[in-house]
């Protein structure tokens, strides 16, 4: 097995020009079938609430349930880094309830660094966190977490201001502490600009081809949803049809009674003489036949 990716690991592969390569995950199946896959990054992220909760947005996801999912993916995972997304209200309320939550998820949920959204008005507790020991990633662009704020899933930086303004957060970010940076739902241009401006890397997601490194959500890339179209993802598979399909057959075969067959069934070492119980009504006693062993309903074990 390769060396285990560290926040040093990602800082070198940006350096060297190396793509960085990021993924969702939010079990431990995923996490060991991805990591195995070469996944550098595992990303625990609060989008659960979306593609595993059937939820509309990320916002109910709770700090209990990212600790959870945590834990999860962080013991499938060998070789990849995984980070745990903040969630909804576990640190936009004070720096010192961040560092709290941020602890949790690297001590109960064994993650190697936390994630959360926003810009330079949240400086001060990406400082506090990193203050603590705690690696973090920045996240700018289309912030989930601020979907009511922004008035839907829109594309964030088109135009000049708004662009500076990015801009300027992530540098903001980067001279807080912050080892690398999610670029959600930005313009290719203003992603390269950000990226050749930063020492850190930056991850996008909708953001074009010049970032470090790229994430995308495995139930996404892995064709789980046919009906989540948008134009950033790429279908690398088409999970949703493979899936209905094998479980249709299973279907099939359990109804016309050609599964299980003797290849999936088990056999006895030796010879057993089972008497089926005979079913008792009621008020009536189970006397068993003269000479006949009296056995219980479950599996002919004797009573």
């Amino acid at each position: 097995m390769k060396d285990k990716v560290t926040i040093h690991t990602l800082k070198r592969l940006k350096q060297s020009g190396q793509k960085i390569c990021m993924v969702t995950a939010y079990d431990a199946t995923f996490a060991r079938i991805l990591d195995e896959g070469g996944a550098d990054v595992l990303l625990v992220g609060d989008s659960l609430g979306m593609v595993i909760q059937g939820q509309d947005s990320t916002l109910p996801v709770t700090m209990d349930q990212m600790v959870y999912h945590s834990a999860a993916v962080s013991r499938g995972a060998k070789r990849a880094h995984v980070v745990g997304d903040l969630p909804f209200m576990s640190y936009q309320v004070s720096p010192q309830e961040a560092v709290r939550n941020a602890g949790r998820l690297v001590a109960e949920g064994n993650v190697g660094s936390v994630k959360l959204e926003g810009g330079a008005e949240f400086a001060d507790t990406v400082r506090a966190i990193v203050r603590a020991s705690i690696p973090v990633m920045g996240h700018l662009g289309l912030t989930p977490q601020s979907v009511h704020k922004m008035g839907g899933y829109v594309v964030q930086g088109r135009d000049e201001d708004a662009a500076r303004r990015m801009l300027d957060d992530a540098l903001a970010l980067e001279e807080a502490g912050a080892y690398a940076l999610v670029l959600e739902g930005v313009p290719l241009e203003l992603a390269r600009t950000i990226t050749q401006s930063l020492k850190i890397p930056t991850i996008g997601i909708g953001a074009g081809k010049h970032c470090d490194g790229q994430v995308l959500v495995c139930y996404d890339l892995l064709g789980m949803n046919p009906d989540f179209k948008p134009k950033f993802v790429k279908r690398f598979a088409n999970l949703h049809g493979n899936i209905t399909e094998a479980a249709n057959t299973y279907f099939a075969e359990v109804r016309a009674g050609t599964f299980p067959d003797e290849d999936h069934s088990f056999k006895a070492n030796k010879n057993v003489r089972l008497v089926a119980a005979t079913p008792v009504g009621p008020g009536v006693v189970d006397a068993p036949a003269e000479g006949v062993e009296k056995v219980g309903a479950i599996y002919g074990a004797p009573v």
